[in-house]
């Protein structure tokens, strides 16, 4: 049976019944791209396994990850927002930061692509969506792929927020995608996330290769020295087996249909 994340309800349940602090356990905040192409799925019955410790996954987006574990509900935090994960670093709140593996985003959208925006060059095909006042969708979440989107947009100088045509879904990467295929919209996208749920959105990949589509995801173990409640141990069991041989060529060997869609980055 697929391994199923914590909701935040069942997240403060468990945190406030304490159980989940047991010495096999770890708490972990990570994004919704990781669980919604199914590598969790793949990779933490492996960990589990190999070091006895029973992974408790809240999959929400990167921004509010982090948050978690700022505040010391989760040990450790698995996201792709390096500007974000710096500056968390920085501030104290996590340690012993390490890369994991990358993949990159795509602009998805109809196969029609009514934009026109076909090509490798995202700024261009933002902009050409703006100017034609096309339905976009976006996570509108505070997650690693919101961030990135509205980096594209702030490049080209254009502000859609609250514009007829821009839809701020507040949702995870899954949902959006549904969302756009009932709209035949565009998105931004992992390609992890689009490869899973393409068969079921039919929404064609426009552009890809720009260098700025690059994705990187890194891991953090929580603070001890802020929060001593977190299982700091486990987290660095965590992170050692993940950026070991062992977690690495799960992440090499994972496919979805075939498709090589996590690229491991520790070696």
């Amino acid at each position: 049976m697929p391994r199923q994340p914590l909701s935040a309800l069942a997240l403060c349940c468990v945190l406030m019944s304490g159980s989940i602090h047991a010495a096999g356990e770890l708490r972990l905040a990570t994004t919704t791209s990781t669980e919604n192409s199914g590598l969790l799925n793949t990779i933490l019955p492996i960990f589990e396994a190999d070091q006895a410790i029973r992974v408790h996954v809240l999959a929400t987006g990167s921004g509010k990850a982090l948050k978690l574990g700022e505040n010391g509900d989760v040990d450790a935090v698995l996201v792709h927002s390096r500007t974000d994960e710096d500056r968390f670093v920085a501030a104290g709140h996590g340690v012993n930061r390490r890369d994991v593996m990358y993949n990159d985003f795509i602009l998805v959208g109809p196969e029609a692509d009514p934009a026109g925006t076909r090509g490798d060059d995202v700024l261009v095909a933002f902009a050409s969506i703006a100017a034609g006042k096309h339905r976009f969708v976006s996570r509108g979440d505070d997650s690693g792929t919101d961030k990135m989107e509205k980096s594209y947009w702030g490049a080209i100088g254009i502000r859609p927020f609250g514009e007829s045509w821009y839809v701020s879904a507040g949702l995870g990467m899954g949902q959006v995608l549904m969302m756009a295929a009932e709209l035949r919209a565009y998105t931004l996208t992992d390609r992890a996330t689009h490869a899973t749920f393409r068969a079921r959105t039919g929404l064609a990949i426009l552009v890809s290769g720009d260098p700025r589509m690059f994705n990187p995801y890194g891991v953090i173990a929580v603070n001890p020295e802020r929060h001593p409640n977190v299982s700091f141990a486990n987290a660095m069991r965590f992170i050692e087996w993940l950026t070991g041989e062992s977690g690495q060529r799960a992440i090499e060997e994972f496919r979805v249909r075939g498709e090589h869609l996590f690229f491991p980055a520790a070696r």
